[in-house]
């Protein structure tokens, strides 16, 4: 089975940047749709942006503009840049991919600045990010 692994998570201040990496393990040589999805404590698990194999990105409209998704050339690492944080960006950051098997029809989309996502199979156990004001 594919496993997803988070790393880079940790504390910054307010303004500052921290970026996550997401490396995939397993048999699949790539993923139609990996991407990022954050959950606040006491809140419901938040899309942040995702990215398909043709090179489409979608962000929230909460990140847009200071978070950047990219893939390394094995298609196997997902990275999350984040700038100019803010504390209402603190969160449990998980990355999630699809499955080969089945992948999703579309990878993510973006509704009043809401992205939602489905289908997606594996997922990390997710690395925290802590920001100060």
């Amino acid at each position: 089975q594919d496993q997803l692994m988070e790393s880079g998570g940790g504390s910054a201040q307010a303004g500052g940047s921290l970026k996550l990496s997401c490396a995939a393990s397993g048999y699949a040589d790539s993923y139609y749709c990996m991407g990022w999805i954050r959950q606040a404590p006491g809140k419901e698990r938040e899309g942040v942006a995702t990215l398909d194999a043709g090179g489409s990105v979608r962000y929230a409209g909460s990140v847009k503009g200071r978070f950047t998704i990219s893939k390394d050339k094995t298609q196997k690492i997902v990275f999350l840049q984040m700038s100019d944080l803010k504390p209402e960006d603190s969160a449990m950051y998980y990355c999630a991919a699809d499955s080969p098997d089945q992948p999703v029809t579309f990878c993510g989309t973006v509704v009043r600045g809401v992205l939602y996502y489905s289908g997606l199979t594996y997922w990390g156990k997710g690395a925290l990010v802590t920001i100060s004001s």
